[in-house]
C-alpha cells in the first residue's frame, strides 16, 4: 500500500463501506474536494479495486482494511491511520447491512435484528470512539453518521425492524456523540442520503445525489449545525 508524502497539510477522511455505492461515491466527492481519503472495506482486495477506480495514482484514495464488526479490525485501521497518516480530520459512518424488507416486528428474527445492530449501530460506535483521539487533534474535525429516513421515529409504521431500529439507534448516539463532543468543536451529525439507486436500494436517485448530502455534512463550515440529522441539506423529523 502506497502511503503519500505527509509533507502537505491535506485533510483526512475516512469513510467506512466505501468500496461501492454511497461510500465509494463519498469518497470520490471528498477527493475531489481535496481530503486524502481512507477507503475502508471489508474486503481488501475489492478495496483496493475501488481505490484505483476511484484515484489511478493511489495517492489520494487509499484502501485499508476494515470490518466495522471486528473489534480488533477497527483498531489496527486506527493504529494504521496514525502510524502513516499522523491525522483524521473526518469520519463517514457509512458501513451498513440487511435492509430487511421481508420482516415485521411482531415476528422478527431477533439474531438477524441483532446483526443488524452489530454493524449499523456498534460497527460505528467502535469506529468513532477507535478514531477520536486522532479526531480531536484535528482543527476540523467531522463526524458524519449515514443514516435514513427508516430510522426516523416520527414516520415509523412498521416494517424492516432491523434495519429501521438500528439506523434510529445510530440516530440516538449522534445526539449523545454531538453533546459530549461539542468542547473538542467536532461536529456530529446524522444524514440520510435519501432513496438511492444502490445496491441496497435500487431505482432510487442517483448515488451522486445521494452522496453529496453526506458530503455536505463533512464540508461544514465550523460554524454548522451539530446533532442534527439532515437530508440535502435540510432537517429530517427525527
Amino acid at each position: 500500500m502506497t502511503v503519500p508524502d505527509r509533507g502537505d497539510s491535506r485533510s483526512v477522511a475516512v469513510v467506512t463501506g466505501g468500496n461501492r455505492g454511497i461510500g465509494a461515491e463519498v469518497a470520490r466527492q471528498l477527493a475531489e474536494h481535496g481530503y486524502t481519503v481512507v477507503l475502508g472495506s471489508r474486503d481488501l482486495a475489492q478495496g483496493e479495486q475501488a481505490a484505483a477506480r476511484l484515484d489511478a495514482s493511489r495517492q489520494q484514495v487509499l484502501a485499508c482494511q476494515l470490518d466495522v464488526d471486528d473489534p480488533a479490525s477497527v483498531t489496527a485501521m486506527a493504529s494504521w491511520i496514525g502510524r502513516n497518516l499522523g491525522r483524521a480530520d473526518a469520519l463517514v459512518n457509512n458501513a451498513a447491512i440487511d435492509y430487511d424488507t421481508d420482516a415485521y416486528a411482531v415476528s422478527a428474527d431477533l439474531g438477524r435484528v441483532q446483526r443488524a445492530l452489530d454493524t449499523n449501530l456498534l460497527g460505528a460506535w467502535r469506529t468513532v470512539q477507535a478514531l477520536l483521539p486522532l479526531l480531536r487533534r484535528s482543527p476540523h474535525p467531522r463526524i458524519v453518521n449515514v443514516s435514513s429516513g427508516g430510522g426516523s421515529i416520527a414516520r415509523m409504521t412498521g416494517g424492516t425492524p432491523g434495519y429501521s431500529v438500528s439506523k434510529a439507534a445510530l440516530n440516538a448516539l449522534t445526539r449523545l456523540l454531538a453533546g459530549e463532543l461539542r468542547g473538542d468543536r467536532v461536529l456530529v451529525n446524522a444524514v440520510c442520503p435519501g432513496w438511492t439507486d444502490t445496491d441496497m436500494g435500487q431505482g432510487g436517485r442517483p448515488v451522486a445525489a445521494g452522496a453529496a448530502s453526506v458530503t455536505w455534512a463533512v464540508l461544514l463550515g465550523d460554524d454548522g449545525p451539530t446533532g442534527g440529522f439532515f437530508r440535502d441539506g435540510k432537517p429530517v423529523p427525527w
